[in-house]
């Protein structure tokens, strides 16, 4: 069996400490914020997380970018130069254009390289919701399956994968063109907390409204409940963007209700941050299928 290798993009939201225990590679995105351009790299070398989150919860003005096809081309070649295959992973189409990108490449690439096999597969994820889709791609890699058997895993299940999430800054929806300026005010004066997911295109898409933070957060696990399979069974993801606390608390009531295997907190990652601020937790998991 030839070998390969497992690629993802920054915007999956894997700590440094994760990827290399998972032994894939990630190519950082690059994010502007203010008159900054930086690269999203796991390790936070080029932006420390206290540093990005100060900045992005004064409504300082950022722009994400996606992957270029130039970066597509160095990263893949110096794998299949070495006679490796690859398996990229990559943020929702639903959300940029990144994934096409690596369609393009690929599809160049394997003219030059007619003997490797380059598989692109668009994870329709977000955060750690395509993390834990990339952590499934990697526990299957080591367990032996080949290139072909984990493509065909995340093509049949990407949509399985939940991402339930809830924001406590409706200005910054707001400023990201998710919600109306009135809606904004109405909801910020009566404490509205918006509870989101990912559809079944990839695309963010708004469930419901509650009222209070707690609410919200305890809403996710109400979400989860009646979305979840074999939860029991499962490793889950909840993504925070600085609110430890609060992702305790959601941890808390999922492993009360789900008993899962085992639950891992992270930090919601620089590029999906810069569109929903501080303060933002999310809820990761396969169960039923996205609509």
């Amino acid at each position: 069996m030839d070998s390969y290798q497992v690629i993802t993009d920054s915007a999956g939201a894997l700590s440094q400490q994760m990827v290399d225990e998972l032994g894939i590679e990630v190519i950082p995105m690059d994010i502007t914020l203010g008159s900054d351009t930086f690269k999203d790299y796991p390790d936070r070398h080029c932006m420390p997380l206290h540093d990005f989150y100060a900045r992005i919860a004064t409504g300082e003005p950022f722009k994400t970018n996606q992957v270029s096809p130039a970066v597509y081309i160095s990263t893949f070649e110096k794998y299949l130069e070495a006679g490796t295959d690859v398996l990229y992973l990559s943020f929702s189409s639903g959300m940029s254009g990144t994934y096409n990108n690596s369609v393009m490449v690929a599809k160049e690439l394997s003219e030059k390289y007619p003997d490797r096999k380059i598989l692109t597969v668009d994870t329709l994820g977000a955060s750690l919701g395509q993390g834990l889709v990339v952590w499934h791609a990697a526990q299957k890699k080591k367990a032996g399956v080949p290139i072909e058997g984990v493509q065909q895993w995340v093509q049949e299940n990407n949509r399985r994968m939940n991402h339930w999430f809830t924001v406590n800054d409706l200005n910054h929806l707001k400023r990201g063109g998710r919600l109306s300026a009135s809606a904004a005010l109405v909801g910020t004066m009566l404490g509205i907390k918006p509870v989101l997911n990912v559809d079944a295109n990839g695309k963010l898409a708004l469930i419901e409204k509650v009222r209070g933070r707690r609410q919200a957060l305890n809403a996710l696990v109400s979400h989860m409940e009646q979305t979840q399979e074999d939860a029991g069974n499962q490793v889950i993801f909840i993504g925070h963007s600085a609110c430890q606390q609060d992702a305790e608390y959601v941890k808390d009531r999922v492993e009360e209700e789900f008993h899962p295997k085992k639950v891992v907190i992270g930090d919601l990652g620089l590029t999906i941050s810069a569109h929903t601020s501080t303060d933002t937790i999310a809820l990761f998991f396969l169960g039923k299928e996205r609509k």
